[in-house]
C-alpha cells in the first residue's frame, strides 16, 4: 500500500465514475428496446449477456424448493436472526403522521404513507449477496410497501444464488425475477408483460444498472447512484496491525475499484499494516481482485495530529468508517461525515454489513457530506395537511391576497378573496 504524508493542500475526495458516453449510449438503446419489446427484450439481452436462455422471467416455488435443499439449517437460522436485528433496528425509525390545531380552528399536519412499490436490484456477477436482499427489502416492508418486487441476474443455467432466493422467501418477497443489468431497471421503470413497473428502484449494481437507474430518475424515484465500496480506518498505536490489514481487505476484495484507507497517527503502525496487507493477500480466494484495488486505491496517510486524522476522514467522507483509537467513543462527535461509523476494537465492518442491524446499502464517493444510508424514510413519501376555518382565513385573507399580488398572481388573490364576497353562485 501506499504510504503518504498528508499536505494540507491536498484535495482527497474521489472522482465520481459518470461512465462513458458509449455505455450511456449502450443503456439508452436497452431502456428503448425494452420499453418497445417488453419480454422479448428481457429474455434476448439475459441470453446475450447472461448466457442463460430463460422460457420464464419468475421464480418458481420449485425453485425456491431447490434453494433450500442447497443451504443448511445453520445458515438459514443466520439469515433469520440478521433480519431480526435488522427489522429491529430500522422498526426505530419508523415516523408517525401528526395533525396539530390552533384556537381558531385551523388544523394543519403531515401524513405520511408508505409507496405502493418498490423494486429491488440483487446484484449478481463476482459474488451473492443475501445480505443486499436483507437490507433493502425489509426497511421498505417496516414502511409499509405493499409490493416488492426483486429482480437478479441469472447464472448461466438459468438460476440465482441459492442464498438470494432463501433469504428472500424468508421475508416473504413472492416477485422474484430473472433478470439483470439495465434490461432489469428498465422493466422496472416502464413494466413489460410479466413485470409491473414500479414507484422506486433501489439496490446496488455495475456501472449499466448505475447508469439505467440515472436515466430512469424522474419517472421512477431511486436510492442513489452507487459507487465502489470504500472504508477509511482512524487508527492510533493501539490498534493491531493484523486487524486493520483485515479490515481493509474486507472491502478491497468487493471489486477492483473499491478503495481501502488508513489515516493514522503513527508511522511505525503505517509501515506494520502495509506488511500485513500485503501477506494477508497472497491467502485470499479472490486476491486478484483485491490487489488490484489495493495497488489502485489502497492508501495509508500518516497525520501529525489526531485533529488533522479528523480532518483527513471528514474530507474523505467515506462509505464506512472504523475509529480503532484508545478512546474511540470520545471521537464521535467530530465526525461529520460518513456513511455509517463502526467504534472500537470489536465493530469490524462486516458486523455491519450483515448481522448488526444498521443498514449496509450508503453513501459513496465522498456522498456522506449530503446523503444517508438506506432508512425507512426512502420508502415512505409525505403530505402536508391544510384545513383552515372561516375564523382563520377572514384573519388573513388581506394577507394572502397582498402576497398574491406582490408575485402578480391575481386569480391566486380573488380565490381567497372569493370566499367573502356576497355573490353566491
Amino acid at each position: 500500500m501506499k504510504i503518504k504524508r498528508v499536505e494540507e493542500s491536498v484535495s482527497l475526495r474521489r472522482s465520481i465514475d459518470q461512465g462513458t458516453e458509449e455505455q450511456r449510449i449502450a443503456v439508452l438503446q436497452v431502456i428503448q428496446a425494452v420499453k418497445g419489446n417488453g419480454d422479448k427484450a428481457l429474455y434476448e439481452y439475459t441470453e446475450k449477456w447472461d448466457g442463460a436462455k430463460l422460457t420464464s422471467l419468475k421464480v418458481t416455488k420449485e425453485e425456491i424448493k431447490e434453494a433450500y435443499e442447497q443451504i443448511s439449517p445453520q445458515i438459514i437460522n443466520i439469515i433469520q436472526e440478521a433480519a431480526e436485528n435488522i427489522r429491529s433496528y430500522h422498526q426505530k425509525q419508523v415516523k408517525q403522521s401528526w395533525l396539530s390545531t390552533k384556537p381558531d380552528g385551523t388544523m394543519l399536519g403531515q401524513q405520511v404513507t408508505a409507496l405502493d412499490a418498490v423494486g429491488v436490484y440483487v446484484p449478481g456477477g463476482k459474488a451473492a449477496y443475501p445480505s443486499s436482499v436483507l437490507m433493502n427489502v425489509i426497511p421498505a416492508q417496516v414502511a409499509g410497501v405493499e409490493r416488492i418486487a426483486m429482480v437478479s441476474p441469472p447464472a448461466a443455467d438459468g438460476t440465482l444464488p441459492a442464498g438470494v432466493l432463501v433469504a428472500a422467501d424468508i421475508l416473504g418477497v413472492d416477485e422474484i425475477y430473472k433478470v439483470g443489468g439495465s434490461q432489469a431497471v428498465a422493466a422496472l421503470a416502464y413494466g413489460t408483460e410479466t413485470i409491473k413497473p414500479v414507484d422506486k428502484i433501489v439496490g446496488p449494481g455495475n456501472i449499466f444498472v448505475a447508469l439505467a437507474k440515472k436515466e430512469v430518475y424522474g419517472l421512477v424515484d431511486i436510492d442513489s447512484i452507487a459507487g465502489p465500496s470504500e472504508i477509511v480506518v482512524l487508527a492510533d498505536d493501539t490498534a493491531h496491525a493484523n486487524e486493520i490489514a483485515a479490515d481493509l481487505l474486507s472491502q478491497a476484495e468487493h471489486d477492483e475499484r473499491a478503495s481501502s484507507v488508513l489515516v493514522t497517527t503513527s508511522a511505525s503502525l503505517a509501515e506494520m499494516v502495509a506488511q500485513e496487507v500485503e501477506e494477508q493477500l497472497s491467502t485470499l480466494p479472490r486476491e486478484a481482485i483485491a490487489r488490484v484495488s489495493i495497488e489502485d486505491y489502497g492508501t495509508i496517510f500518516v497525520t501529525d495530529s489526531i485533529e488533522e486524522a479528523l480532518r483527513v476522514v471528514n474530507e474523505l467522507a467515506p462509505e464506512h468508517l472504523e475509529v480503532m483509537t484508545a478512546e474511540a467513543m470520545n471521537l464521535l462527535p467530530f465526525i461529520k461525515h460518513a456513511g455509517a461509523i463502526f467504534l472500537g476494537r470489536y465493530s469490524s465492518e462486516p458486523v455491519g454489513d450483515y448481522f448488526a442491524g444498521p443498514n449496509h446499502v450508503l453513501p459513496t464517493n465522498g456522498t456522506a457530506r449530503f446523503s444517508s444510508g438506506l432508512s425507512v424514510d426512502e420508502f415512505v413519501k409525505k403530505s402536508s395537511v391544510i384545513m383552515y376555518s372561516e375564523q382563520a382565513l377572514r384573519e388573513n385573507v388581506d394577507k394572502i391576497a397582498t402576497f398574491a399580488r406582490l408575485e402578480g398572481l391575481e386569480a391566486h388573490a380573488r380565490a381567497v378573496e372569493s370566499r367573502f364576497t356576497n355573490k353566491k353562485k
